[in-house]
């Protein structure tokens, strides 16, 4: 096949005088080298499209694939993530991992959780924040647990992420307000251990690739897999390969919210523990990383023993079968 792949450099956006931290969902070109050498490796073409301002000047020259391989997480709005799915869907073009629907929903963490709610999966109790007049009217019993609305790779977490008064709340809530210029979500905290799923497939096909549990050094912001432990993940993070009943349980409803959220492909279920034992889903990850080294997805197929090559053979193989769909 003819691949195409979509991202976004992250060189390219310090250059514009955006932070490290604004670019943190950003890929730097080591991984878009490492996505295009495993490509030609299963014996694809390749052509790096690069952000969706070039994807549509290439769309408008006529330029097509047979397949896209989209990692572009998009700059501005809380849709940003299913900018590009949408452009390919209109085109027509297939591409790997979730469709703008999906994309656009588990950005935000608060519509996500109520789908979830929904469907019956456990997570934990929560609102939302939307100004300053709304702190005053939580009800939530401390402590608690501040992020961004629509925020990944652990950007807006920190220790102060961990509310234990109304000051805290106030302080972190304004703080966050004013850095992020979005809603922040309020979750009731979760105590217990913190589990990371790696899913391939879609629909009744998607199983897990493994289940670690993540673990801080002394040396780590304590409680919190922020924004600065995934920076320094190789000396404060350590990933255990586990296989217990609560790791299993956390598996089952991964799987379980995966499918009915409707994600594609591959990607990445943050659960953690509440105080009774039960693992509640954090965040549901469709886009997970795939540097070969520094991305959750691909460090849990390294625990069990599934390498990069095999990663990209079933990420393939799930979207191929969208293929069939193309009209000839």
């Amino acid at each position: 096949m003819n691949i195409g792949i979509t991202y976004d450099l992250r060189d390219d956006y310090l250059e514009l005088g955006y932070s490290e931290e604004a670019t943190a969902e950003f890929d730097r070109i080591d991984t878009i080298e490492a996505i295009e050498t495993t490509l030609q490796q299963l014996n694809h073409q390749t052509e790096r499209i690069g952000n969706i301002w070039n994807l549509t000047r290439q769309l408008c020259n006529g330029k097509r694939w047979d397949l896209v391989f989209n990692i572009a997480e998009g700059l501005h709005g809380i849709a940003r993530e299913a900018q590009v799915p949408a452009l390919l869907d209109a085109y027509n073009i297939p591409y790997t991992f979730s469709d703008p629907l999906v994309l656009a929903l588990t950005l935000h963490k608060g519509m996500t959780k109520r789908v979830l709610r929904d469907l019956g999966i456990p997570t934990p109790a929560f609102t939302e924040i939307h100004d300053e007049s709304d702190i005053s009217k939580i009800d939530l019993p401390f402590p608690l647990f501040a992020k961004p609305i629509a925020e990944g790779t652990g950007k807006g977490i920190s220790e102060h992420s961990i509310i234990h008064t109304q000051q805290e709340l106030e302080k972190t809530c304004q703080h966050l307000l004013s850095e992020f210029r979005q809603p922040v979500l309020i979750e009731a905290y979760l105590p217990g251990r913190e589990f990371t799923v790696g899913i391939v497939g879609t629909g009744s096909k998607a199983r897990s690739v493994g289940v670690v549990e993540v673990t801080l050094n002394s040396n780590a912001e304590q409680g919190v897999y922020s924004y600065e432990n995934k920076e320094d993940y190789d000396t404060k993070v350590n990933y255990l390969r586990v296989n217990d009943e609560m790791a299993q349980q956390a598996v089952e409803i991964a799987i379980a919210a995966w499918r009915g959220i409707g994600c594609r492909d591959a990607g990445r279920i943050d659960l953690r523990a509440a105080a009774d034992g039960i693992p509640n889903l954090m965040e549901i990850n469709p886009l997970a990383g795939v540097h070969p080294v520094r991305s959750d997805l691909p460090i849990i197929c390294t625990q069990y023993g599934i390498s990069y090559k095999q990663l990209f053979q079933m990420i393939l193989e799930s979207a191929s079968e969208r293929l069939t769909l193309k009209p000839s």
